[in-house]
């Protein structure tokens, strides 16, 4: 027998195999135990089964070993929509309403039937709680949402402290005003065509924080709360303007602020929420698996790029699970260009040599395996592996140099779960395209 025959065999035999019943997670849930943070990943942006999936692991978290927060691949201001319909405040009449701030490509990442039915659950969870405290919110850790930021601030401000809105407006104000694009800002600012605008945002956080306890004197839960909404825009607002600087300075530079950012927001939620509640909060993230799997595991770490993961597991160690979620073959929602129209796109089968293909050709289906204290999988999956990524857009012409990294597997991720055929997510504005889908008579060869 071949060694790599024994490998597919190890495999095979430490595979948890999934049936669609609740307790298949059991193993996972035990292996998490009292871990703080649990990082759940996506091989996809537009997978049905990952969203569905991640949603049943984490009604089980959140049902069982007390998780009070759910972030998010998303931005602040358009989560904290959500985040205040499950706990039954806001206008919003619906969960679809509650949603209507994710206008940004793509909107489908949380515009979609899963997520609502996630977001009905959550609120009537939330309902039976008797304190405010003990409610679980959903959060978004992402920061592309610099004008939105912006106007959160100032409609804190307005109402917190006039005068302050005054100034705000006045920091602000260096963006110009009106219809402006961040990257055409970021373009001129890093070619100091325009002035940047650095300074004036800093010091717009730093006089929020200057006078936090000022404006936490009066409402008292309440005022806290809102207190850190309007603090985590004004930073993200700090944050955005430097990525949109750095976007034009290196592929490295921007990612590596950018997740960066979504690390200091979970850590900075982490402290609300436990501050708020009194104990140790605990949080499920949601977001890509290249940005939940230890970077420093990948390709992506030998360029010079870190990741959420990363920075989670060097935070807190064993407190923190990552869990990579896999897919070989099936459909997937996707873009052909950015700011494109969602498509209804043929996932290729995974290309020979990948850890897609390995876990396919054990023949199990459906399973999950344990890597983290598994020293035979970990000793015999240690070699460096391709690994496909799926992102917003899906470019099959050109799948190997658009897709896939080398990676390490069990140093990437505490668990991995392979789903071997999945299907496209269903946007809740599924378009004529996307009901037409692509035409598998030209697959693979009309491209």
């Amino acid at each position: 027998m071949s060694a790599h025959d024994r490998l597919v065999r190890e495999i095979r035999d430490a595979a948890i195999v999934l049936r669609g019943a609740v307790s298949d997670y059991t193993p996972l849930l035990d292996m998490i135990g009292d871990a703080r943070y649990v990082l759940i990943g996506e091989a996809t942006h537009g997978t049905e089964e990952f969203y569905r999936m991640r949603a049943q692991i984490t009604r089980q978290l959140i049902r069982y070993y007390g998780f009070s927060a759910v972030a998010v691949e998303a931005d602040w201001p358009d989560a904290y929509g959500a985040n205040k319909f499950v706990r039954g405040e806001g206008n919003a009449a619906s969960a679809t309403d509650a949603l209507v701030g994710f206008q940004r490509f793509p909107a489908w990442m949380w515009r979609n039937e899963a997520v609502v039915e996630f977001l009905d659950w959550l609120r009537e969870y939330n309902g039976g709680k008797s304190s405010w405290r003990e409610k679980v919110g959903f959060y978004g850790l992402d920061l592309y949402s610099l004008h939105h930021s912006i106007n959160a601030v100032l409609e804190y401000l307005d109402k917190a402290d006039p005068a302050a809105a005054t100034r705000a407006r006045h920091y602000y104000g260096c963006f110009g005003h009106g219809d402006w694009d961040p990257q055409e800002y970021g373009y001129a600012a890093a070619l100091g065509m325009t002035p940047s605008c650095k300074h004036d945002v800093v010091r717009q956080l730093v006089e929020m924080r200057q006078r936090r306890y000022e404006f936490l004197t009066h409402d008292g839960f309440a005022a806290g709360e809102e207190y850190f909404c309007a603090e985590q825009n004004a930073k993200l607002v700090v944050n955005a303007e430097a990525y949109y600087r750095a976007m034009f300075e290196g592929r490295e530079s921007s990612w590596n602020l950018r997740d960066r950012h979504m690390a200091d927001t979970l850590f900075s939620l982490s402290s609300h929420l436990t501050e708020q509640r009194g104990e140790p909060a605990k949080i499920v993230v949601w977001a890509h698996n290249s940005h939940l799997g230890d970077a420093r595991a990948t390709e992506m770490g030998q360029k010079g790029q870190l990741n959420l993961g990363q920075l989670v597991r060097e935070a807190h160690g064993r407190d923190a699970v990552l869990i990579g979620l896999s897919t070989y073959r099936g459909t997937v929602t996707a873009a052909s260009a950015w700011d494109g129209p969602a498509e209804h796109k043929i996932v290729r089968p995974a290309m020979n040599e990948s850890c897609e293909a390995l876990l396919h050709e054990t023949g199990v289906g459906d399973f999950m395996l344990l890597l983290r204290d598994n020293d035979k999988l970990v000793r015999h999956l240690g070699l460096s592996r391709l690994q496909r990524a799926i992102g917003v857009l899906y470019l099959p012409q050109t799948e190997r140099q658009s897709h896939y990294f080398f990676t390490k597997l069990p140093e990437q991720f505490d668990a991995v779960i392979h789903l071997d055929t999945t299907r496209a997510l269903k946007p809740l504005e599924a378009t004529g395209l996307w009901h037409k889908g692509e035409v598998f008579e030209t697959y693979p060869s009309g491209m």
